[in-house]
């Protein structure tokens, strides 16, 4: 194992974006809109994209179908710079969902799981090349594939073996097994990610530094609390970094969750502090959510940085 690249795994859905959508109304004739905009997204999706947006290393797992729809996505994937040679092609439909936005940018999702039924059938193999320039692994959407549901910890576990730091980032989980799915893992993770409503679910509480300490009392060495227009919490070493959200206007939040991890992950990378990699990924998220899809407004490194030095940032009092 060498270099500083990221092995991520996770969900690779087909999006169709509706906006704006204050109301649905059955049986009343056509409801008119601003833009019906396809893109590719997912969990594992977003975050390889945002992460090779900021210009950062990435190898993606997941699967997608033999169709129209999983074609768009390898390409979708490769022209953002991404390494797709370890995504499988399966035979059932590529994963879609199809996300109605309303003007306030938040969103109801309709969800195929299609492919993500046959996503990781098999061991991840860190034995092979896939490691080749990767030092951190990242597993994202858990909840949603059943065969990743049934492997999550000895494939963490073979992560770290291999030498990898680990992160992990919770999604809903539809089979409400919650804490009892995810407590096999937490001793296999340096990072966990979750926002409010997760952790409310995962730990029973929706104060920040409880959730916290029952994740890190589980055994994770370090938990990201997301915490929407508030900003974001981290808890590290008996310490809490609280990191203020930007001043925006938000249109669209789909995908704000994994631009953030992906903005906490890309500057870790590169060396900064957990107070410096929270302010940056509330950046990414902040760019993420002024743009219709998922990571159509994240910028590179640079210009996040850049933006980040003249942004105003939200005061709570």
């Amino acid at each position: 194992m060498s270099g500083n690249g990221v092995l991520c795994s996770g969900n690779l859905v087909y999006d169709t974006i509706v906006r704006p959508v204050e109301e649905l109304h059955w049986g009343r004739g056509t409801t008119f809109v601003d833009s019906i905009d396809c893109r590719a997204g997912g969990n594992g999706g977003s975050t390889a994209r945002a992460l090779a947006i900021l210009g950062h290393p990435v190898r993606l797992l997941g699967a997608v179908g033999r169709d129209e729809q999983g074609r768009f996505i390898l390409d979708a994937l490769k022209d953002s710079g991404i390494d797709t040679r370890n995504i499988a092609q399966v035979t059932s439909p590529t994963a879609a969902s199809v996300a109605i936005v309303n003007n306030a940018g938040e969103r109801k999702f309709f969800h195929r799981i299609g492919a993500s039924n046959e996503a990781f059938a098999e061991m991840v193999d860190f034995s092979s090349g896939i490691c080749d320039g990767i030092s951190h692994f990242h597993l994202a959407s858990y909840f949603v594939l059943p065969r990743l549901r049934e492997r999550g910890p000895e494939i963490l576990k073979q992560a770290r073996l291999a030498g990898l730091t680990t992160s992990f980032d919770t999604n809903w989980d539809p089979l409400n097994e919650w804490m009892r799915a995810l407590e096999p893992c937490l001793r296999y993770l340096d990072l966990i990610f979750m926002n409010e409503d997760e952790a409310r679910m995962i730990t029973g509480s929706t104060d920040p530094a409880v959730g916290a300490s029952v994740v890190l009392d589980g055994g994770a060495k370090v938990a990201v609390m997301k915490l929407g227009g508030r900003g974001c919490a981290i808890y590290a070493n008996a310490e809490e970094i609280l990191c203020p959200a930007f001043e925006v206007e938000s249109r669209d939040t789909t995908g704000a969750g994994d631009c953030f991890v992906a903005g906490f992950l890309a500057a870790r990378q590169r060396g900064a502090s957990f107070a410096e990699a929270g302010q940056f990924a509330n950046a990414v998220a902040a760019l993420s959510v002024q743009q219709i899809g998922a990571v159509e407004g994240v910028v590179s490194f640079e210009k996040t940085e850049e933006w980040m030095r003249s942004a105003p940032l939200r005061n709570h009092g």
